[in-house]
């Protein structure tokens, strides 16, 4: 009997690595993860990560048959199989991470951005099937951003376009400094790190009661201050007010640059649902120019329930196999 055919997908984020293998239907079969920021070193971490990845496959190995590996990754270069000047993991500057995996195997690697990866299992699997235009926002520890154009994703002379998380949304001596060297990116306000820095100055310039504010910088995550917004808390829900209405002003620039069909919200702070959907939603629609206004859709991933970037990651290995000529 064949053996059915998957892909490994990888999703490098700032705190964890997420993978699975994934067959031709977008089925997870096996998923695990690794503490990305644990590893200072790249050959290090990428041993231990195929390692791992071989360990959590070893239940079907006997019945799978891996095509290759799909990489998704902040900065991910599919150019030159790099990641280069990432601002949320342990390694800086250029890290050749395809050529780095390829001395543990001989299978095919592809490494992407990992919001395109996202932006490919929505197109894919998710609710952007039948989408030509449309734009993939991821929100986790940084922001990342996919555009597809005319059923193309939008990758730039050099494999870089597209990075929303890293254009400016405030400017000046005040603006909030950024790992990637910048101040004032959008990612620093409109990410979970960014909830964060919102949350606490918010409570240094309020004396309302919050049950928040027992917590330090270090103890506090962004789904603690969901939680916090849920039961009520004034000055959580007003963080993620703040950080909504940031967002719309970029969403309603992004409408006017590719004019999408839909805007797709994933990640661990879209998982808010309506306490980051409706202020982002009405600022977007404040902001829009009167041609686009009540056109474009703000929607949460249907792909939520799985790791949409695992997905897109494996699909670049399926996209290899079937037309060598043609790129995601």
């Amino acid at each position: 009997m064949s053996k059915k055919q998957v892909a490994v997908g990888i999703d490098i984020g700032g705190t964890n690595t997420a993978f699975g293998y994934v067959d031709r239907g977008g089925h997870i079969l096996v998923e695990d993860k690794l503490k990305t920021s644990q590893y200072d070193e790249a050959e290090v971490y990428v041993a231990a990560l195929y390692e791992k990845i071989m360990l959590a496959g070893q239940k079907i190995m006997d019945d799978v048959e891996i095509l290759g590996f799909g990489i998704g990754a902040p900065m991910g270069n599919i150019n030159k199989g790099t990641i280069e000047y990432p601002a949320n993991l342990p390694w800086k500057g250029i890290t050749p991470v395809a050529d780095i995996f390829r001395k543990h195997t001989d299978l095919p690697v592809v490494v992407t951005n990992d919001a395109n990866a996202a932006a490919v299992g929505e197109m894919v699997y998710g609710g952007a099937r039948n989408m030509k235009d449309f734009v993939v926002i991821t929100l986790g520890t940084g922001l990342g951003s996919g555009f597809v154009v005319n059923g193309n994703l939008m990758y730039g002379h050099d494999g870089f376009a597209g990075e929303l998380g890293h254009t400016t949304i405030r400017s000046g001596p005040n603006a909030r400094e950024c790992d990637c060297g910048k101040k004032g990116c959008l990612e620093t306000y409109v990410s979970a790190t960014g909830l964060k820095r919102t949350l606490f100055k918010i409570l240094a310039d309020s004396v309302l009661p919050s049950e928040l504010r027992k917590y330090s910088f270090e103890q506090l995550d962004a789904e603690m201050i969901h939680e916090a917004a849920r039961r009520g808390d004034i000055l959580a829900k007003r963080a993620f007010e703040h950080t909504g209405q940031m967002l719309g002003v970029k969403l309603a620039d992004v409408v006017a640059h590719t004019s999408p069909e839909a805007i797709f919200l994933f990640g661990g702070l879209a998982q808010a649902k309506e306490l980051i959907f409706e202020p982002a939603r009405e600022s977007m629609e404040e902001n829009l120019l009167y041609i686009y206004r009540g056109k474009v859709k703000l929607l949460p991933s249907e792909l939520s329930s799985q790791n949409a970037a695992i997905l897109g990651a494996s699909s670049l290995i399926w996209s290899l196999k079937e037309s060598k000529s043609r790129k995601f």
